[in-house]
């Protein structure tokens, strides 16, 4: 079976190497041999399967080869590295991110361990902006244990900073797929679970929740947006780029001039400039914060809840000294935390003492959890058909802009999205500050305004 094997990787070599003799104006700078799929695993990086049907290796040779001539076209280009969900996506890609360079690495039925092979010729030979990673579903088919998964995708990531400490990388959970198709909820949501605690702190990889924004309620696939409960159609991917978007945005790849010209309506006093964090700062963490953040903690070590014992304003700057909270391109954004959840509290410097209306916009991803203090109470602001809690809104838009419209007379509030009203449960006190939390995923505001009532 060897000697057959050995025979056909020959064959098939040298018929390349024939081509591009044929053609000196196609020749690849790499070497055909260092683009073939390698016939034994032994010396190869990672642990775990490398597929090596017929099919496969001719779709893993010829696809690297056209990158092979492609790797000074595509310098600094954002690059999507997977398998065949990433190469899916290929013919709608560019219009779907217009304006952005991108390269797309995703070869059908490739593993982890095919990644690592392919990372330095496909991936870090383009001196990447930055890296859409989605990978992990084959090798659950292969029956490959979810901590060897992981710890290759860790080789990953540890091999793109070292190449560059600065390529942010933007890790998506395994989608849902089926048990029927050999990948059923309880392999896949470990394996997520697994990425989430190997990246846990590590402020380059930011892990998008692309499981919750395609899991049904056994936590598989929909027929309605992956017809053979594995590959998106149309529908699927319009989630994946609605839900890359808003982090594309906050790392500059999008929305670059979008909402820089805004002005507040005659009447309503703007609460945050656009460019920087001038009127807003960290206020001292209240006794009952503190207590309830202790007993949390406690409960569940995945939660992070910093104190702040003294006032802090950010008055010029267009970031938190922790990056927490950032001003981009007329944007508040609360960004993503590497802890996975961190609870901290952004605060105007002003007070409102005054019944008054308060409107401001919200976007977020898959999943995010924010909040609004008015005056000190909270009232939840989250990326609400995921997260709840109020999971029906007919109106509202995941990972699009969205309306926030809260009116307060005397100490009690009344609050819509996008028209549909929000069951706020909320006694106010009589003055107080506006605030924003953060918890996880990214939540952005933008056009923060109030009037006097």
């Amino acid at each position: 079976m060897r000697s057959s094997r050995l025979s056909f990787v020959v064959i098939f070599c040298l018929a390349s190497l024939g081509a591009t003799a044929a053609s000196p104006t196609e020749t690849s700078p790499t070497p055909a041999y260092e683009l073939a799929l390698p016939m034994y695993d032994d010396g190869l990086p990672g642990k775990g399967s490398l597929r090596r049907h017929t099919w496969f290796q001719r779709l893993w040779h010829g696809r690297r080869t056209d990158w092979a001539r492609q790797v000074e076209a595509d310098q600094g280009a954002l690059v999507f590295f997977g398998d065949s969900i990433t190469q899916g996506w290929e013919k709608t890609m560019a219009a779907d991110f217009a304006g952005v360079k991108i390269a797309n690495r995703g070869i059908s039925g490739d593993t982890t361990r095919g990644l690592l092979m392919r990372l330095e010729l496909d991936v870090l030979a383009l001196n990447p902006s930055g890296v859409v990673l989605l990978i992990g579903t084959n090798d659950i088919e292969e029956v490959m244990r979810n901590d060897a998964i992981t710890n290759n995708v860790v080789e990953l990531v540890e091999r793109i900073k070292a190449h560059d400490a600065d390529t942010p990388i933007i890790l998506c959970q395994v989608f849902p797929s089926s048990p029927k198709k050999a990948r059923g909820p309880e392999y896949i949501t470990d394996l997520n679970a697994r990425y989430r605690a190997a990246f846990r702190g590590d402020p380059q990889v930011i892990i998008l929740d692309t499981w919750t924004l395609f899991a049904n309620a056994e936590g598989n696939a929909v027929l309605e947006e992956m017809p053979d409960l594995l590959h998106p159609n149309a529908i699927g991917y319009a989630k994946w780029r609605a839900a890359l978007w808003p982090i594309l945005a906050t790392l500059g790849f999008v929305d670059t001039d979008v909402d820089l010209g805004w002005q507040p309506e005659p009447g309503y006093t703007s609460l945050f400039n656009g460019q920087d964090l001038t009127g807003w700062g960290y206020r001292p963490t209240s006794a009952a914060d503190r207590q309830s953040a202790t007993g949390w903690m406690a409960s569940d070590p995945n939660v992070v809840w910093p104190f702040v014992d003294e006032p802090v304003d950010f008055d010029g700057l267009t970031q938190s000294p922790d990056g927490r909270f950032a001003a981009i391109n007329g944007r508040l954004v609360v960004t993503t935390p590497a802890e996975g959840r961190k609870i901290q509290q952004l605060w105007t410097t002003r007070e409102i003492g005054t019944d008054f209306e308060l409107r401001m916009e919200f976007r977020s991803t898959p999943n995010a959890d924010s909040g609004v203090y008015v005056r000190g109470p909270q009232l939840q602001c989250r990326d609400y058909a995921l997260a709840g809690p109020w999971k029906d809104l007919p109106h509202y838009q995941p990972q699009a802009w969205n309306e926030l419209v809260i009116t307060v007379r005397g100490s009690e509030l009344h609050a819509t999205c996008n028209g549909d009203e929000l069951d706020a449960d909320l006694t106010l006190p009589a003055s107080g500050p506006i605030g924003l939390e953060g918890d996880r995923g990214q939540m952005e505001y933008r056009r923060i305004r109030y009037k006097a009532l």
